[in-house]
């Protein structure tokens, strides 16, 4: 699909470079399109089982979905995956015409589903930084133990074909501008990335579409989400337009999902309407 976002020809021409030096770029600077993929969260529909929770997301229409386990509600749908096993996890998501986009594992661990991730295919597991009163003088140091006591799941992430995301939050070791520069500079593993959270920065004024472009090539997860309440949390509800950060992702050739998103209580049949209208307008802006 042509984007009307930003095309890769359009960004390379800004960028002002000779034929010559164009050819010389990696294939994937030379590509002139960008589409947007879209996944949503099993745990939107936490109180479903996971085969009607998939079932609801493929009936709207998304490409892929990320997998929750816990959190602050009674969602199951990781335990249930576990108990289908690999393999039957495949056929659950083949059966749905779905991909798998991330597993999600805040509450519980990284090393709990990495083989179960491996066996369905491999992917990313999302997962939290380190929570604190954190300082700034000491971030680089911070930043530096934090990446290296990723050492060991960055291992099994290897052994199970898959990726570590790790999002930002408020009260977290990534949350600030700085801190999104000091795990881009510091980050050595292409098996880890960040899982980016606008919702967060944007309450604390930071500018999302800057550090998208910070994130480059290791931005792994995406939640469309905005900081704001109750539905308007989702994309075409709430007052952010969501056009800049689609172009800035279009620019860095963003190849994971776009992930509408949102915390909160709503019944599943009216979660259902609003991911729909999430989508559509979504798509409006990447068409």
């Amino acid at each position: 699909m042509k984007s009307s976002i930003c095309s890769r020809r359009e960004f390379v021409k800004g960028l002002g470079l000779s034929a010559a030096a164009v050819a010389a770029l990696p294939a994937w600077a030379a590509d002139t399109t960008w589409r947007m993929r879209l996944a949503t969260s099993t745990i939107q529909f936490h109180q479903l089982p996971l085969e009607q929770a998939c079932a609801q997301i493929a009936k709207l229409g998304f490409e892929a979905v990320d997998i929750w386990d816990k959190f602050s509600c009674n969602c199951t749908h990781l335990s249930e995956a576990e108990k289908l096993g690999g393999d039957g996890l495949k056929a659950l998501l083949a059966h749905h015409r779905l991909k798998l986009s991330a597993f999600t594992v805040y509450k519980t661990s990284f090393e709990q589903y990495a083989a179960l991730l491996g066996a369905a295919g491999g992917g990313v597991a999302v997962r939290g930084s380190v929570a604190g009163n954190l300082k700034p003088a000491g971030l680089t140091g911070q930043m530096k133990n934090f990446l290296e006591q990723l050492k060991p799941q960055v291992e099994l992430a290897e052994a199970n074909n898959s990726y570590l995301a790790i999002e930002n939050h408020m009260t977290d070791l990534l949350s600030t501008p700085d801190s999104f520069k000091a795990f881009v500079d510091l980050n050595s593993s292409p098996r880890v990335g960040i899982a980016f959270a606008p919702y967060h920065l944007q309450a604390m004024k930071a500018s999302v579409t800057d550090l998208i472009r910070v994130c480059g090539r290791q931005l792994f997860f995406f939640y469309a989400w905005q900081k704001a309440a109750a539905l308007d949390q989702l994309p075409g509800h709430g007052p952010t337009d969501f056009k800049p950060w689609l172009r800035a992702l279009a620019e860095i050739e963003y190849t994971g999902c776009i992930n509408p998103f949102m915390h909160g209580e709503v019944p599943a049949d009216k979660m259902a309407a609003a991911l729909g209208e999430s989508r559509d307008y979504l798509k409006r802006l990447a068409t």
